[in-house]
């Protein structure tokens, strides 16, 4: 067995001559995410050089660690605004038992993203339908829009919830700073018209280079707009975050398993994606939990905050045509050089700049086009993803993923407890499909039922009601029904005492029950429930082919040749 551990698989092979083409896509990853990630630190409460260390050792690590070549690791908004949610009343924002209580959270995420690996739990990923998370970013986007709104205008942020802040700062409008509305319009402009006129263009880069430019040329800082002011250069301070207080930790450890939720989910579904879109084998799921678990203990060490699979720094480095881990620890050397050389020039920055990043972050979250989507295919689904968005917005972003788990369990279950059962026939030699109310029988007395999902406790007494009134109805009366259990992977024990009644009660009404396409985990489920000997080996058939052959060449037993059809059939 091969215990080699996984390391440089993002990586190796490395193709010599797509190094140039990685490079320069990791310089434009670093171009738009620096601003970004500054950005996100307001989301997050954090000192805003903590946002450059999100990119540092924790993309590096990544790249070491993980086996996507493709997933860019950094601070993200979701898990910064669940992290500030859960913090909110632990400590101040930007204080240094804020920074603390982040690396703890970090920790604590990472602890759960490596047990998730030891126990092999990477498929609890599946477990947050796509309908949920769009619901969940919209409602994460409106509220990191609506909070960014006073910082955009330069008037004080009052109220509680981000709708409240924003309507509070709309009102305040007239006490609004004049030049910081100009500074917040201007980086909208450029953003998005440089969005406008081609993606590639890094709009964000070239509107913080421009305020700062503007701030230190014009002195906007005399001029009523608030800056960043100093910012400390170099490198990060390492070590472990000082420990939280004993009535802190119950907050931490359940905001931690919502990060580590949130995490697992985004990071997959991304890493997923890409490895698709070029048809690579070798993305491990489990791999990747160990690369994103080390990733926010590195962060924690060098001060910062949670990190997580980022999918818009995905698409950056695809977009400039990236196709492994090197473009991102091209983007590390270069965060390097800007900690080392080039913080000074920050410290002119307007707080404008980062409030309008920001809100156009929350704003492109808003999935509009997805929940359209949603609607047009799955209206119930839809109202699932709304209820998410709202509750994010109006009650909180933790309580808003909680709600998020239980309606992805809850549209699961639905589905599985309400599945697509069919009765199947055979025209000219090819299988037909047909819903049960057309009660369609394969042939004269012969019922082919497929039920299409596991049996289990929810769906077991739905299941025998079915198969019942499908033997009381069809015509003419049934004398064979057949269950096509090619869709059935598992019976649990509720509904092994449901299908050992059904016997019985099917031989009531003159028909015998058949099984097929039974599967080697089903045929074992049935032995350890001793159905066997209840169903009848012989009752047991291969394929649909042998049970129609069967039926065609059988000889009816007295019992059934004189069985008079049912009342009501």
């Amino acid at each position: 067995m091969n215990r080699r551990i996984p390391v440089l698989e993002g990586i190796l092979p490395l193709d010599r001559k797509r190094v140039p083409v990685d490079v320069i896509a990791g310089i434009t990853l670093a171009a738009l995410a620096i601003p970004e990630v500054m950005g996100y630190t307001k989301i997050a409460g954090m000192p805003v050089i903590t946002g450059l260390y999100t990119i540092l050792l924790p993309i590096t690590v990544f790249a070491l660690l993980g086996s996507s070549r493709h997933l860019v690791v950094g601070a993200d908004s979701a898990t910064a605004a669940i992290m500030f949610a859960g913090l909110a009343g632990l400590a101040t924002p930007d204080s240094t038992e804020w920074v603390a209580l982040a690396g703890w959270l970090a920790i604590l995420a990472a602890g759960f993203l490596v047990a998730a690996r030891i126990l092999k739990l990477g498929f609890l990923a599946d477990f947050l339908s796509s309908t949920v998370l769009i619901g969940f970013l919209t409602g994460v986007g409106v509220q990191v829009a609506c909070g960014q709104v006073a910082g955009m205008l330069g008037v004080p942020k009052t109220g509680s919830g981000a709708i409240m802040q924003a309507f509070n700062a709309i009102k305040d409008i007239p006490q609004a700073s004049g030049w910081t509305v100009v500074v917040s319009a201007s980086v909208l402009i450029v953003i998005v018209g440089s969005k406008y006129l081609s993606k590639k263009i890094p709009g964000a880069l070239i509107a913080v280079i421009g305020a700062i430019a503007a701030s230190a040329y014009f002195g906007l800082a005399a001029l009523g707009v608030s800056t960043l002011g100093t910012i400390p250069s170099g490198l990060p301070h390492f070590g472990v975050p000082a420990l939280p207080p004993s009535t802190a930790w119950s907050t931490l450890i359940g905001t931690a398993a919502s990060l580590f939720l949130v995490i697992l989910a985004q990071s997959a579904a991304t890493s997923r994606a890409y490895a698709v879109k070029y048809d690579e084998t070798s993305f491990r799921e489990n791999v990747d939990l160990v690369g994103l678990g080390m990733s926010n203990v590195s962060a924690a060490l060098s001060g910062t905050f949670v990190v997580n699979g980022s999918p818009t720094k995905t698409e950056m480095v695809d977009s400039a045509g990236g196709k492994s881990q090197v473009s991102q620890v091209t983007t590390a050397v270069i965060v390097l050089v800007v900690l080392l050389f080039l913080t000074k020039p920050l410290s002119y920055m307007p707080n404008a700049v980062l409030a309008a990043v920001v809100f156009l972050i929350g704003v492109e979250l808003v999935d509009i086009k997805g929940m359209k989507g949603v609607l047009k295919a799955r209206p119930l689904e839809f109202w699932v993803a709304l209820i998410t968005a709202v509750t994010v917005v109006v009650v909180g972003v933790e309580q808003g993923i909680l709600l998020a788990i239980a309606l992805s369990l809850v549209v699961h279950v639905r589905h599985s407890y309400r599945p697509n059962n069919l009765l199947i026939s055979f025209e000219n030699g090819e299988r037909r499909t047909h819903p049960l109310k057309k009660g369609i029988e394969a042939a004269p007395g012969l019922a082919l039922y497929h039920f299409g999902a596991d049996l289990y406790y929810a769906n077991a007494q739905a299941f025998q009601t079915e198969a019942v009134l499908l033997v009381d109805k069809l015509e003419p009366h049934v004398e064979w029904f057949v269950i096509e259990a090619a869709g059935i992977g598992d019976i649990d024990f509720t509904a092994a005492e449901t299908l050992r009644k059904l016997v019985p009660a099917l031989k009531e009404r003159g028909a015998t029950l058949k099984l097929t396409d039974v599967t080697e985990n089903l045929l074992a489920e049935l032995q350890a429930s001793d159905l066997i000997g209840v169903i009848g080996e012989e009752n047991i058939y291969g394929t649909l082919r042998d049970v129609v052959d069967a039926f065609a060449t059988r000889v009816p037993s007295a019992e059934s040749a004189s069985q008079p059809p049912p009342s009501g059939a």
